[in-house]
């Protein structure tokens, strides 16, 4: 049997759990109290950067409190991550980040200064962009399936252009190529527009590109879109097939983007953001505006975020290992 000391200890931790789980249900209720700043570890202006602007202004009417918006860029999204990482865990400290930092650049980037599981919680995933498949329209192939017979009669001949090594872009690219058996070359360029400007003058035969990027040009019949990457059609594309529908069955990628936290914000506190989050990207103003934008609402809540970020670093750590891709 217990002793009087042991039982006394016991009550003690049992009204500390309730004082810190009442006191953490308490702050749920009055939260926020202040500014909440969701930071943004890139450059004013990209897709990540837009959709975090878009849900400060309704999580703002919300709430009634201010919502901003601070970009903090640099070291591959490190600087941005770390200002999150080290904020006070009481939910006025939010991350808005593309899927890259939280898959591609862990496995890039070994001595990284945080560590995704270690140092965050997931919120949810806010919206994505599908990667569409894009040719110059001199090449001689109109679907997937002519594309890889024409890269399997001229082996290391056709080339793939990508944002730069370690994009999104190149990764997808890697495993088209290793889904189709084909050898492509990869031309990585410093970001999507000189890239695509390569494309459009022939200097590279194809690209997977942001649906919002290339899209235009897509209408204008300056590039020919063979395939979207994600499992379903694009809506801006209805008529452009998938890259499963195209004979490699199971493709699915996309460029997605998330809302996280610091690690141990209580979870009362995250839950009343994870569900202001999803009630504010759900609204139909909300999903017209991105989707005029190219991006399709990702509103899937924490659970599912946790298991992208496991699932796809585990994909992508297996095609970059058989592909033997390094950052110079």
């Amino acid at each position: 049997m217990l002793g009087v000391k042991a039982v006394r200890i016991r009550h003690m931790w049992a009204a500390l759990v309730l004082f810190v789980a009442g006191t953490a249900a308490a702050g749920a209720q009055t939260f926020p109290s202040r500014t909440v700043t969701i930071v943004s570890p890139y450059q004013a202006g990209g897709t990540s950067d837009i959709i975090a602007r878009l849900m400060a202004q309704k999580l703002q009417e919300r709430w009634g409190k201010p919502v901003i918006v601070e970009n903090k860029p640099g070291a591959n999204g490190g600087v941005g991550v770390n200002t999150v990482t080290s904020a006070a865990p009481d939910g006025h400290t939010l991350l808005a980040v593309a899927s890259s930092a939280l898959t591609l650049n862990p496995i890039f980037y070994p001595k990284l200064s945080y560590d995704v599981a270690r140092d965050l919680a997931p919120i949810t995933r806010t919206g994505l962009v599908a990667n569409v498949l894009v040719v110059t329209p001199s090449l001689q192939a109109n679907n997937v399936p002519s594309l890889i017979a024409l890269a399997k009669a001229k082996p290391g001949m056709l080339t793939y252009a990508s944002q730069g090594s370690g994009s999104n872009g190149q990764v997808t690219g890697e495993l088209f190529k290793q889904r189709a058996g084909i050898d492509l070359l990869h031309v990585p360029y410093k970001g999507s527009a000189p890239a695509v400007q390569d494309l459009l003058a022939g200097q590279v035969n194809m690209m997977f590109d942001n649906l919002p990027s290339v899209l235009p040009l897509i209408r204008a019949g300056k590039l020919r879109a063979l395939a979207v990457t994600t499992a379903q059609r694009a809506p801006q594309l209805p008529d452009t097939p998938t890259i499963a529908e195209s004979g490699l069955p199971g493709f699915d990628t996309s460029a997605w983007f998330a809302l996280l936290a610091p690690k141990v914000t209580p979870e009362p506190l995250r839950a009343e953001i994870e569900r202001a989050a999803i009630a504010v990207l759900m609204a139909p103003d909300t999903r017209d505006r991105l989707r005029e934008l190219g991006v399709e609402v990702a509103a899937d809540g924490s659970a599912e975020l946790q298991r992208r970020i496991i699932a796809e670093s585990a994909m992508w750590r297996d095609v970059i290992t058989k592909a033997g891709m390094k950052i110079e």
